[in-house]
Parts: C-alpha cells; structure tokens; sequence
C-alpha cells in the first residue's frame, strides 16, 4: 500500500469509527471497557439498575470498586482482551484510561460495534429529564458530592447520584433516584481517547459547585492557564436561571467567576464570599460551626466531619441547600448524620491504641490540608504520614519543590518508590529519595522505601501505642492500610489486658513480642 492509500485508510477508519460514535436504540448488552474506575463502576451499577446485562473488564481489579460490582452482580474479566466482546454487545462505553492501542479497542474496531465514551452514556442514561448538579473543582469533589446528595435524600428529594468514592451513608456510589435532581461529581480530566475535551463538560450542569481551581493533572494540562480553561467552558454553559457556587478563598476561581452568565454564590473561609464560617471548634470526635451569610449567623451546624477544607466543603452544600429552599433543620440533620466517603479521612482501624486512617490525598494541597486535619483531630497524639505518591502527576516532578511543604504537623513520613515510574520519561521523574532528603533538611523524620513491603516491615516495627497512621494515595497502594492494621492487630490480640497495654503505651511494637506476662 502506497502513502497515499494508506492516508485514505486512514481516514476512512476514522470517519467509519466516528459514525460508530452513537447510542443505539435497541440495546440489551452493555459492555464497560475500564470498569473498575469509580465512575465507570457506578455507570455499570445504574445500567444494571435500568435493566441492561453489563459486563466489563479491566487490568486493576481491587477493592472497594470490585467488592461494590461483585455485590450487585456484575461479571468483570481481568485484564484486557479481544475475546472480551465476545459476544459483542450492543454497546461499548470506553473509559479513560483506554488507550487506541488496548486490545480491546483494536477488537472494537474490527467489529465495528458502536461506542461512547463515559460522559456520553452519563448524558444519556443517567442525566436525561433530570436537573444536574455538577460537583468539580480540583479538591474536595467526592465529599461535596456525598454530602450534596445526603442533603437532598435527607429533604426527601430522592436524588440520583454518581461519585468518585463510596459514601458511607448509602454504601453505593451511584443511584439512579426518581426526584428531579442529579448530583454527579464533575472531572476536568480527558473524556477517552478520541475525545480529549473534560468530561464535566458533557453533564449540562444547573447548579455547579466549582470547589478550587489549581494545577493537576500534568499529563495532559500544559499549566494553571489551561487548567483555568476547562473550568471557564464549564462556568459558561451553566444557563441563566442556574447556578455558580464558588470558593472565592481561590483566587484563580473567583477570576474565573465573573463570565458567569448566571447568579454567582460566593463562600469562603477568609470572609472573601457572601458565605463564611465562624466559631469552628472540634472536640469529642464532632466539629461544632456556625455558617454565615452577608455578615450574619445562618445556621449553627454539628458534624463529624473535621479540617478547614471538610468545613469549607460542607458550606459549599450549604449554600446549595439554600438555594434549593431546604430548611435549617434538615441541613443540621444532614451535616449531623453525614458518616463520610470510604477512603476520604476514612477510618480503617481504632483499635489497642492506634489509630489507622486511609485517604486518596495525592496534590500537594490535599496532602498538607489532610495531614492538618488529622493533627486537629488527633492533636496530642504522633501522627505518621505514609505517603504514596501513584497519580500522574505525583509521578512526575512537576510538584517535586511542592510537596517537602506539604508534611507539616506529621512526625514521622515515609514514603516509597511511585509505582509505574518507568512509564515517566528519566527527566521528568518524581523523586522519593529526593523529597525524604528535603524533609530532613527541613528538620522531618523522614524515610524512603524501594517498595511497599519493605515499607510495611519498617512501619510495624516503628509503630507505637498511641499512634495515628494517615496512608494517602490515589490508588490501592496494595492494600497497605488493611495489612498494616491485620499485621499489628494479631499481634496485638496476644496481649489480652488492655491496662497492661495502655501501660506499654511507648513500647514498639516489635518489641512487645519479647514481653511475657
């Protein structure tokens, strides 16, 4: 085949595939290329939830996605292969992380099924007749989503919902729900392969929460300028009779606010909004505030959420609430009886004196707002910060000089070797070494690990009675939480009175295998 010929190949394959871009009418087998992402899991649940056979496949299978599809019942075949799309379903839907060279992309084209990407089966399954309420911002989104939805089904609105974590409230990510409302937590990152707009950009938002505008995702954004970029297309969009609630303590994001062609409801923390907080005190596991609007008292809130950016999170529903004419009473209810997100601060073991909590922090602001919300919480208490530093920008070292600022009120840090760094180009690596070495100088117990096994075998020996362990990561970090908290928990069982522990309450743990009664 000559140059010319194989231009035209070229394209006619791209234009066969763009016609392939579609949502048939008659559809019974819907097939999830991608499946174990949060939102793709969430999608699978509300189609099966619509009456559709859904099956799916991806090469990461692990909890808490995998356990939430097996519980509804729905199959996931692991790993990527073209014998997957047989049978070949009546619709694909390919999820992000799918690359055109996937082998199940080549097999999608080769038998020409139709497909759309994520945001599109969202639009059409999950959005149609219903009003949506987008949840984006760079930080925050999952919790804010939780809690925007918690309110409305505490008001009675039954609300549809999907989200990039598992509230513990309903112990699903996603509903379907028969109120006119739909929360749906909106990402800036690429649609899918043949797509790389944002995908909040396909939810058509009436009431949009933009929580913080900041650079990530260093993989496909060039800077904060284009960053800001996707997040201006979304304000605009937002028609005239809806609604922009914005974190004017965000600088970038009060810039951005004023395109908006609709009404702009500002909150803050600084007393930058017509929204603010004031008298935040924490004690006895609950967070005590009062919510001000325009300089006076609005409402006095209790809840056992904890940290500045929880309380900020939990205005920014506030003001939703507000907006949507909820009365005072069920958003104290709500905020009261809100439990949190599964790996968001999410409690893991609190047990024989220490403390074990999991977190998906991965930017630097998230790391250092999380590590200060913990101190808060557990504030007489060491706090040992495991750090994994997976997403694709803590991969590379874009935010290298960043993070060794973000480890404030942690007493000891560790922290291993990312996984996949051999994906990263040498020049543009992140560096574990390099940031343990800049914790020390910064005056940090700090330790680097070449994997997380040796990372496990060094923290169980260094744990003590009394500890709080924060694990962050954006991934599984090979279910080091859980391990950690079985490995130290029977060991623990074998000391069966709890005074003669408390009495070793400095004793490592190692050690403690030499104590006899």
């Amino acid at each position: 085949m000559d140059k010319s010929e194989e231009k035209t190949s070229e394209q006619t394959e791209h234009f066969v595939s763009k016609l392939l871009n579609m949502i048939p009418d008659d559809i019974k087998h819907v097939h999830l290329m991608g499946i174990c992402g949060t939102g793709m899991a969430s999608l699978a649940g509300i189609l099966k939830e619509m009456g559709y056979l859904v099956t799916g496949s991806d090469q990461d299978v692990y909890p808490p996605m995998s356990d939430l599809l097996e519980s509804i019942g729905i199959r996931v075949m692991k790993g990527y292969k073209a014998e997957n799309l047989n049978p070949v379903p009546d619709l694909v839907v390919v999820g992000n992380v799918i690359t055109r060279t996937n082998p199940e992309a080549v097999e999608l084209a080769r038998i020409a099924s139709p497909y759309v990407s994520f945001p599109q089966a969202i639009g059409r399954f999950a959005l149609r007749g219903k009003k949506s309420i987008v949840i984006s911002g760079t930080h925050g989104k999952t919790t804010t989503s939780s809690l925007s939805a918690w309110l409305l089904h505490c008001a009675g609105k039954d609300p549809g919902f999907m989200i990039g974590g598992i509230p513990i409230n309903f112990g699903v990510n996603f509903r379907l729900g028969r109120g006119r409302y739909f929360v749906i937590e909106g990402d800036e990152y690429d649609t899918a392969f043949f797509d790389k707009g944002p995908k909040f950009l396909h939810y058509e938002p009436w009431i949009c929460t933009v929580t913080a505008i900041e650079f990530d995702h260093a993989d496909i954004y060039r800077d904060l300028d284009h960053v800001a970029s996707s997040f201006s297309r979304l304000i605009s969009i937002i028609p005239e009779d809806g609604l922009l609630i914005a974190n004017f303590d965000n600088e970038r994001l009060a810039k951005e606010a004023v395109a908006a062609r609709c009404l702009v409801s500002s909150y803050g923390l600084k007393d930058e909004g017509v929204w603010s907080v004031r008298k935040i005190k924490t004690e006895k596991g609950m967070t005590s505030l009062t919510i001000v609007r325009g300089g006076r008292d609005y409402l006095e809130i209790v809840t056992p959420l904890y940290g500045l950016h929880n309380v900020s999170n939990l205005l920014s529903v506030v003001v939703l609430g507000d907006f949507l004419g909820l009365s005072g009473a069920v958003m104290k209810e709500a905020m009261r009886d809100f439990r949190g997100v599964k790996r968001r601060q999410e409690l893991v073991a609190d047990e024989e004196g220490i403390t074990v909590l999991d977190d998906f922090a991965h930017h630097p602001t998230a790391v250092r707002e999380t590590i200060a919300a913990v101190k808060s919480r557990y504030p007489a208490r060491r706090l040992i910060a495991v750090f994994e530093p997976r997403s694709n920008s803590s991969r590379r070292n874009v935010f290298q000089a960043n993070y060794p600022d973000s480890f404030e009120g942690a007493d000891l840090v560790m922290i291993p070797r990312p996984p996949l760094l051999e994906k990263i180009d040498p020049e543009i690596r992140f560096s574990s070494e390099r940031l343990v070495e800049d914790l020390r100088r910064n005056g940090f117990e700090a330790f680097y690990y070449q994997d997380t096994n040796a990372l496990l075998v060094s923290l169980s020996s260094m744990a003590r009675y009394g500890d709080v362990v924060l694990f962050m990561s954006n991934g599984a970090f090979d279910n080091l939480p859980r391990r950690f908290s079985a490995a130290i928990m029977s060991q623990l069982q074998n000391y069966a009175h709890s005074s003669f522990r408390r009495s070793l309450s400095r004793t490592p743990i190692r050690e403690l295998e030499s104590v006899t009664h």
